[in-house]
C-alpha cells in the first residue's frame, strides 16, 4: 500500500511538473512596444507616396524629450515590395554635415584646437591658396570659415580616394572668393573632418563612433554599412519617364560596399531614431543621459549665427551656425518653425530639424534624387505642418 502510494506520489509530482513546464514554454513571448503613431501624419506622407513623388517615408517627431511618432508608409523597395519599417537606414547625405561640425567642437572644448585657428596650422598646404586671378587673398582661410561655408573653398563635395587625397586635392584649387565675404555651400566640412583625424590621430570613422555614435546609442549610424545593414537601406529613386513614375537611381546607396573612405560632409547612413538621438543631446546641451558629450557653450555657439548679414541656404529667412542652418525669420516652408530653429537638409530629401522654443525634433526620411531643392520640398512642409498642428503648435 505505502508502495502504491509512493508511486502516486511520483507521478503526481511528475505531471505536475511536466505540465508548469508546458505551461513556461507556452508563455508569450515579449515584444518590443509599437512606436506611438501619429495618423494624420502617416496620411499626409501616404499621399505623396500615391502621387508617386517617393516610394515611402520614415518620419519621427521628438516633443519635449520623448518620441510622440514614428511612423513608416510605403516601400523602401518598389522591385521587391520590401515595406517601409522604422528602422530602415538612409543615406542622410548633408545631414552628416553638423554631426562633423560637432566632432570639432568636442577637440575645442579640450582645448586642443580652436574654429578661429588657421587651417593651414594642421594642413600646411592650405598657408598658400590663391583666387581665381592668382593673387592670394587678404587672409588665410579657418576652421570657421570652413564649417560656415565662407571660406571661398569650392568644387565637388565628393571624392573616391581617401580623406587625406581629397582634402589635399582641394587645396590645389583656386579660392572662388575672399574668405568671410560670401556664402557658397562648399566642401568645407570635408577640412574639418580631415582635421578632426590629425589632431585626434583616430580616423574620422572612429572618432564619431567613440565620442557620439556609441554614446549616443546610434547603433546604426556609419559611413561603411555591413551586408546585414545594407539589407535595410532604401533604395534611391528619382523620376520616371515624363515624371509619370519612379525609377531607381544608381548611385553609391546601390553598392556602398564600394566607400572607401568617411565622407565628412555627406557620407553617413542613418535611422529616424538614431538622428532623434544626436538631436535631442544637442538640444539637451550638449548632454546625453548622465554623459556630456559636448559643451553646453560648444552648442550655443554652433546653434546661433555666425554668418551675419551674408545671405545662405537653400530657402530664405535662414542664417549659418557652426556647421548648422538657423531659421532666422520663419516663412514659406519653415513658417511652423519658432525663429532659432537649428538643423540640415540632405541631397536625397532627408531632413531634421531642432526646434528649441517648443522642444520639438522633426525627422523627415525619403530617398529621391533629381526632383527639386529638398529644403524647401512641399513633402517637408506637409509634414512640419500637420506634426505641428497634432500637436497643437
Amino acid at each position: 500500500m505505502n508502495r502504491l502510494l509512493s508511486s502516486c506520489c511520483i507521478a503526481l509530482i511528475l505531471t505536475v511538473a511536466s505540465t508548469a513546464s508546458g505551461q513556461e514554454a507556452a508563455a508569450p513571448k515579449k515584444t518590443t512596444p509599437a512606436p506611438p503613431v501619429i495618423d494624420s501624419i502617416n496620411a499626409a506622407m501616404q499621399t505623396f507616396v500615391e502621387q508617386g513623388k517617393i516610394s515611402g517615408a520614415v518620419t519621427l517627431v521628438g516633443h519635449r524629450g520623448k518620441v510622440v511618432h514614428l511612423g513608416a508608409v510605403g516601400l523602401a523597395d518598389i522591385e521587391t515590395q520590401k515595406e517601409m519599417r522604422p528602422f530602415t537606414m538612409f543615406s542622410i547625405a548633408s545631414m552628416t554635415k553638423p554631426i562633423t561640425a560637432t566632432a570639432i567642437l568636442i577637440l575645442q572644448d579640450e582645448g586642443k584646437l580652436s574654429v578661429d585657428d588657421k587651417v593651414s596650422k594642421y594642413i600646411p598646404a592650405y598657408k598658400d591658396l590663391k583666387l581665381k586671378d592668382g593673387s592670394a587673398p587678404s587672409r588665410e582661410i579657418t576652421i570657421r570659415d570652413a564649417i560656415t561655408h565662407t571660406s571661398g573653398l569650392a568644387g565637388d563635395q565628393l571624392f573616391d580616394g581617401s580623406l587625406e587625397e581629397a582634402v589635399d586635392q582641394l587645396a590645389e584649387r583656386p579660392l572662388a572668393f575672399e574668405p568671410g565675404t560670401k556664402w557658397q555651400y562648399s566642401p568645407g566640412l570635408n577640412v574639418a573632418g580631415r582635421i578632426v583625424e590629425i589632431v585626434s590621430g583616430q580616423s574620422f570613422q572612429a572618432f564619431l563612433q567613440e565620442r557620439i555614435f556609441d554614446v549616443g546609442n546610434m547603433t546604426s549610424t556609419t559611413f561603411f554599412p555591413d551586408q546585414k545593414q545594407q539589407r535595410r537601406i532604401a533604395t534611391l529613386y528619382g523620376p520616371g519617364e515624363e515624371g509619370e513614375s519612379l525609377q531607381a537611381v544608381a548611385n553609391r546607396i546601390s553598392n556602398p560596399a564600394e566607400v572607401k573612405a568617411p565622407n565628412p560632409s555627406g557620407g553617413l547612413f542613418a535611422t529616424a531614431r538614431d538622428m532623434f538621438r544626436f538631436y535631442q543631446m544637442v538640444l539637451n546641451g550638449g548632454k546625453l543621459r548622465k554623459q556630456q558629450v559636448v559643451s553646453e557653450d560648444a552648442v550655443a555657439q554652433m546653434t546661433s549665427p555666425q554668418t551675419g548679414d551674408l545671405e545662405t541656404g537653400f530657402t530664405p529667412g535662414n542664417c549659418w551656425g557652426l556647421g548648422w542652418c538657423i531659421v532666422r525669420q520663419p516663412q514659406g516652408v519653415t513658417e511652423m518653425l519658432s525663429s532659432g530653429t537649428f538643423g540640415h537638409g540632405g541631397a536625397f530629401g532627408t531632413q531634421g530639424w531642432v526646434d528649441p522654443k517648443t522642444q520639438t525634433i522633426y525627422v523627415l526620411m525619403i530617398q529621391r534624387t533629381k526632383m527639386g531643392n529638398s529644403d524647401g520640398s512641399d513633402i517637408r512642409k506637409a509634414f512640419q505642418q500637420t506634426a505641428g498642428e497634432a500637436l497643437g503648435l
